[in-house]
């Protein structure tokens, strides 16, 4: 499993170039990106297409040559596996006893990670967020109680819908915003996400773009839920209740509303 740069060519490791000019094949996601890293660092290994769409075959053929040969697999960019295809790939082969070995290097999270300013002692990756609005606001939900700091991968055409959608559900979230790492253009920028939605929705970005949330602050994971859906009962229905209650917690809005449906009734 070889890493390739995110973005700067001279990302790529030493011991990364010698495994793939030793390889016997290497399988990558376009034989057209694959072919410009390598023709700069003059590597003429033979390269096979490998996807997500590949057929069981190809795997196959892949496999059985690596019980033989040393077989390379390299995504786009980055990491392969994270958020990039080989995941069947890898398994299938510690299945079968073939050695599966790692060859470090970029990797836009943890890149987007060290640069953000947002805590890194716990994390959570969930790859991208899902295109559909509903969708995406319930794996923000579902996200809600997890208490790490959040990185998300991101497109530029969808990046303010997902920021104006964790403003909706966590406006005092602390959002980080890292894109073109490595490139001539790299920044970061971290602010509240209705903050950066504006930014955005005037600058529209281009390039790849890593999306961080801080974890629940402090306050609110010392807040009594109980406490705060009675205050907020007095005036208001047990589904805005929760809703309320949901935004400065972070706690899942259907638990909410069970919870307050049942001090409404007791």
């Amino acid at each position: 499993m070889v890493a390739t740069p995110i973005g700067n060519l001279g990302d790529m490791t030493i011991r990364a170039i010698d495994v793939l000019r030793a390889a016997h094949v290497i399988a990558c996601e376009d034989t057209r990106v694959t072919g410009r890293l390598l023709k700069a660092h003059g590597i003429a290994t033979r390269m096979q297409r490998y996807d997500d769409h590949a057929p069981p075959e190809t795997r196959d053929r892949l496999l059985d040559l690596a019980r033989e040969d040393a077989v390379a697999l390299v995504s786009d960019a980055g990491t392969p596996l994270v958020s990039d295809p080989g995941f069947r790939l890898v398994r299938e082969a510690r299945e079968r006893g073939i050695q599966v070995i790692a060859i470090p290097g970029a990797c836009a999270a943890i890149a987007g990670l060290t640069v953000s300013g947002l805590p890194s002692d716990r994390f959570l990756f969930a790859g991208f967020l899902p295109v559909k609005d509903k969708a995406r606001i319930d794996m923000l939900d579902e996200l809600s109680n997890v208490p790490a700091t959040l990185v998300f991968y991101e497109t530029g055409p969808r990046l303010e819908r997902s920021l104006r959608a964790i403003a909706e559900l966590w406006p005092d979230r602390e959002v980080a915003v890292a894109r073109e790492l490595t490139k001539l253009h790299e920044e970061c920028r971290t602010a509240p996400a209705e903050d950066l939605a504006q930014h955005y929705a005037a600058h529209p970005p281009k390039g790849e773009i890593v999306l961080l949330v801080g974890p629940p602050g402090e306050r609110a994971a010392a807040a009594d839920p109980d406490a705060l859906l009675r205050e907020a009962l007095a005036d208001e229905s047990p589904s805005k209740a929760a809703a309320r209650v949901a935004k400065a917690t972070g706690i899942d809005r259907q638990t909410l509303y069970a919870r307050a449906v049942a001090l409404k009734s007791a």
